[in-house]
């Protein structure tokens, strides 16, 4: 489900049992955006660096989300020579969609402007994706989203590393 540009999906509450921290609060997950190459190293390569982000969805502790210009870049990468392996693209994209929420892209001029330009312009689309998800995390191994990291910014720019550390 597509939800309106600028509004982020609501928190989906966790399974199980009320946080022991405050009796009867039910937690919400964390709300992350992968960037393509994490969706490759989940998708395709099973890098072990991001068994936290696998076991973290699986608990529902955490929700992926992604929008349709980050899905059509997953989509031509899938097909781009990765190496030995063999990939079935509608098999990827199918997992995909299963494990991540889709959201509408963000209003251009009016949220947008929040956000720092990213000097390799097809990555901007993964700052926007995460400002319209209302994500905590940008999950990314791309140099030039790195960079931003320190930047004041709505959500935390983190790579796959750096996510498992907290």
């Amino acid at each position: 489900m597509d939800y309106p540009a600028g509004t982020p999906p609501p928190p989906r509450p966790l399974r199980g049992h009320p946080s022991s921290s405050e009796e009867g609060k039910v937690e919400t997950p964390l709300r992350l955006v992968l960037d393509t190459n994490v969706w490759l190293d989940w998708l395709v390569f099973d890098d072990p660096s991001i068994v936290i982000i696998k076991a973290a969805v699986a608990a529902d502790r955490a929700e992926v989300f992604i929008d349709a210009a980050c899905e059509e870049e997953l989509e031509r990468v899938l097909g781009y020579d990765l190496g030995k392996r063999a990939v079935d693209i509608a098999a990827c994209i199918a997992e995909c969609a299963r494990l991540a929420r889709r959201i509408a892209p963000v209003a251009k001029e009016a949220q947008s402007a929040r956000l720092p330009t990213c000097r390799d312009p097809d990555d901007q689309k993964f700052l926007e994706a995460a400002l319209a998800a209302g994500a905590g995390f940008l999950v990314t191994k791309d140099r030039a989203l790195l960079d931003l990291a320190r930047r004041a910014l709505p959500f935390r720019i983190v790579t796959p590393a750096g996510f498992a550390a907290g």
